[in-house]
Order: C-alpha cells, then structure tokens, then sequence
C-alpha cells in the first residue's frame, strides 16, 4: 500500500509539472502575440476620409489633421512622418495640439514643423501636453517664426481652389481655463460667416456638446489616442483621457446634435506614452471636402 501510494504521489507530481508547463508554454505565446500586435500597431496610417461639405461638382480642399505627435520619433529626419503628408497631397495643413510634449525633447517636433511650413500653410492650436511643460507661449513663438499660424480664439478667413473657408482655432482649456476657453470659441465663431466653410481646430473632443452650440461644419480634435487599446473590429476605445472607459469620441467621423461633424484623430503618440498602443496604428488624417 505504501509503495502504491508513493507512485501515486510521482504520478501527481509529474501531472503538475506537464500542466506548469503548458500554462508557461501558453502564457510564453499570449505574450509573444501581445508584443508583435503591439509593435504592429506602432506602423503609422494615413486615414483617407471624404466629406461633402462644399457646394458646386468641382469644388474640393484637402486637409491633413495631425494631432498628438507628442515629438515622437518617425524616422531621420521624420521623413516618415513628411512622406506620409507629402503623399496626401493637402492644401492645408492642420495641427491639432501636443504637437509637442512636456517630457520628450522638442527636436522631433521642431523637424517636423519646419519641414511642414516650408511647404504648406499650417495651423497649430496647444494641447494639454504643451500647457504642462510650462513653455506654451515659448513653443508659440517658434511656430510663428517658422510662418504657421497659431489659433487662439481667432479665425482665418483664406480661399482654396476657389472655396471660401473661415479656419478658427482655440487653446486647450488646460492652459487657459474653462471660462476663457469658451470665451474663445465665442470670438472665433462671431468672426465667421455663413456663407464660408467653417472649421473648427481643438485639441478636445469630449467638448462635442459645447461645439453643437455653434454652427461650424467641421471640428478637428484629437487628445483621445483612440482609447490607446482598440477593440478589434470596433471602433471603441478601452480608455481615453478625460473620457473614461468606453470614451464617445476616440476615432473618426461623429456627427453632433446640430449637425455638425467632428473628426477625431487617433494621432501620433508611440514612445511618449507609458503604455503601448494596441490594434491602435498611429495615423495622420487626409481629409477631402467636396
């Protein structure tokens, strides 16, 4: 009997053993699954979206939105970054705030600005990121001195392929407050007229109730990253700043109360942030109203 039950106890041991190692051998290759989705997710998008928005078969403007660069490194140069909105051709360029970051050194985000205004007319809000390293109006100046014109509760009335568009823009509510922040919205609004198109650049976009109160066609905002992990096949989220779980507004086209619509970026972030980004590829938005 003794020498039965010691087998017995063998038998067991060796049973937990092979069953330790399939759980290792499963949970080396969740994590190996884990990893390559997620350096797969680090490759940059160019998301091509269409809106009708203009009057008339041949009237056309292009957009790229970049928001939430966060100074994140693509490539020597950013040549990466610069071949990608070479390529979708825009007539304008529009940057949607932390374009720099209050960790990361500027060097990225100063390539790539410079690059940018040398070739195309760009438009540059702040976001959170730029209020909290305490340099927002240091990063302004720069922006200026390369010609890209800073939005702080003005708006810009240009013609592009014969369109009249009125391009407004305001600071983030981080640097500036929320009495002063809706302040802008109100004097870039009455600054505009019905009859041109009417764009909206902000960092924010769970402000979407606020926009509603105000006819603009189009609001360009970003600060989401897409929820950072995104359901596969979902366009949701698992958590964005300032929203929560399961956020509303983290990537896409969403129509507002009133009509409007508002595009949010999925941006730019990779090592700027402490956790990866999953089934989340960093993306720049090429955006084409006709």
């Amino acid at each position: 009997m003794q020498a039965e039950g010691t087998v017995g106890k063998e038998k067991d041991k060796a049973t937990d053993k092979a069953t330790g190692k399939r759980i290792r051998r499963v949970g080396i290759r969740l994590l190996l699954l884990v990893l390559v989705f997620s350096l797969w997710s680090w490759i940059p998008v160019t998301e091509q979206l269409e809106v009708d928005l203009l009057e008339g078969d041949d009237a056309c403007v292009r957009l790229v939105l970049i928001t939430d660069l966060h100074s994140c490194y693509y490539g020597r140069g950013q040549k990466t970054l610069i071949r990608m909105v070479e390529k979708a051709r825009p007539d304008i360029v529009m940057l949607g705030g932390d374009f720099f970051d209050d960790r990361l050194a500027d060097d990225n985000a100063r390539i790539t600005a410079e690059a940018l205004a040398q070739k195309y007319p760009c438009y540059y809000v702040t976001g959170n990121h730029e209020y909290w390293s305490g340099r927002a109006d240091e990063m302004k100046d720069y922006l200026r001195e390369l010609g890209i014109t800073v939005l702080e509760g003005e708006c810009d009335s240009i013609s592009v392929n014969g369109c009249l568009l009125d391009v407004c823009g305001v600071d983030d509510p981080a640097y500036i407050g929320e009495r002063l922040w809706k302040t802008q919205i109100e004097q870039a609004f009455a600054q505009t007229d019905e009859s041109h198109l009417r764009i909206l650049l902000s960092h924010r976009p769970e402000k979407g109730n606020i926009y509603a109160q105000y006819d603009f066609d189009l609001i360009l905002a970003g600060h989401a990253h897409a929820g950072q992990f995104r359901m596969p096949f979902l366009n949701e989220g698992v958590w964005a700043p300032d929203q929560g779980l399961l956020a509303k507004y983290v990537n896409g086209l969403y129509e507002l109360s009133n009509g409007s619509i508002m595009e949010v970026s999925r941006g730019l972030a990779r090592e700027s942030t402490p956790l990866p980004r999953f089934f989340n590829h960093p993306e720049i938005v090429a955006i084409e109203i006709r």
